[in-house]
């Protein structure tokens, strides 16, 4: 099958150091190339991969001091996605809403990844106007806001098997990874370390957006604290030392999380993950067997003393069975599959 996919141009496929949805978008290009797949890769050109890569602009535009424009990239790119359309037989798009409309008039069956939240009231006109288009939500509870787009399937993200080393003893601190923001509460975690006595170690990277939150709300706690390291924004090596030798991710999240990408990079190591109840914790999370679901700072509190309940060979095999890279891939093609039957039948009609 000959598939395109479209990555945000923001960071590299891999990202270098903190990303989500271009390591993502990296996973399953890799895990599609190996199935035997020729995928071609529309991303930045400082990107890594087996795949044919096209290039867009010279690096991910994050790290690039001189950008001062990110959308005149994507539309770019665009360009360069859609005059090769009829090349492919899929089109994979994890880009938001851009492409919507070339992608309504395109004869290439296409497909987008939703990757974001979905509970905000000016995209309600938008998808109405395209709700036609095939789109694969990365969780159930995703879906919540817009519950009539034409869903294709529910594709849980997934980790190439060997990413990360199982570790089977247990650390000495509570770990928090992930951005520095309002939404994600690093807050909670420190006064969850605070209140019972275990160090916590801190590795996020901080956005522009969300710097008076960390100077005016997270700085200050650090402060007062003795038992919280500031470690910074990680990249993936640093990740498995990080998260294996953790006694537990705190993860206390304070919005519609659409999937949570470190809930299993953890489990992937063996450690468990104490969450927040919300978006979607409850799916990617068996509470009480890798890790606990909680709805405030007390069953937090009480869920870490309640961790070496949790068999971490148990976290890593649930990883194993539910969470890896092929797993991911496999259901796309059924996906891909699917549209193109689709495409088939209506070809047929119009004869």
């Amino acid at each position: 099958m000959r598939i395109a996919q479209v990555s945000p141009l923001y960071e590299s496929v891999p990202p270098k150091f903190y990303g989500g949805t271009e390591r993502v978008v990296s996973y399953l290009t890799e895990e599609l190339v190996k199935m035997g797949h020729e995928v071609t890769l529309f991303a930045s050109a400082d990107s890594v991969t087996k795949a044919h890569l096209i290039p867009i602009c010279k690096r991910s535009l994050r790290l690039d001091s001189e950008c001062q424009d990110s959308l005149c990239h994507h539309i770019l790119m665009l360009e360069e996605v859609f005059k090769r359309a009829s090349f492919f037989d899929v089109i994979h798009f994890h880009i938001d809403y851009i492409h919507f409309p070339l992608a309504k008039r395109c004869q290439t069956p296409s497909l987008t990844t939703l990757h974001g939240r979905l509970d905000i009231p000016d995209l309600i006109p938008l998808y109405q106007k395209f709700k036609e288009l095939p789109f694969v939500s990365i969780s159930d509870a995703q879906r919540g806001p817009l519950p009539w787009l034409n869903w294709q399937a529910t594709v849980y993200h997934g980790l190439p098997q060997n990413l990360y080393s199982f570790h089977p003893n247990p650390g000495k601190y509570l770990a928090f990874i992930g951005r520095i923001s309002p939404e994600k509460r690093p807050d909670r975690a420190i006064k969850i370390a605070e209140r019972v006595g275990i160090p916590l170690k801190i590795a996020a990277k901080i956005d522009a957006k969300d710097k008076e939150y960390f100077e005016t709300v997270i700085r200050p706690l650090m402060k007062s604290s003795s038992l919280v390291e500031f470690i910074g924004e990680i990249g993936e090596r640093e990740k498995d030392d990080f998260l294996g030798n953790a006694y537990a991710l705190l993860f206390p999240v304070d919005w519609p999380e659409p999937f949570g990408l470190v809930m299993i990079e953890a489990m992937a190591c063996g450690t468990p993950v104490i969450a927040w109840r919300c978006g979607s914790v409850p799916e990617v999370i068996e509470d009480g067997k890798t890790g606990f679901i909680v709805n405030s700072m007390d069953e937090a509190v009480k869920a870490v003393g309640k961790v070496e309940q949790i068999n971490r060979k148990t976290c890593r095999k649930t990883f194993e069975n539910r969470f890896s890279a092929r797993r991911m891939a496999e259901d796309y093609i059924k996906v891909y599959q699917k549209l193109l039957r689709t495409r088939a039948k209506t070809l047929l009609k119009a004869v």
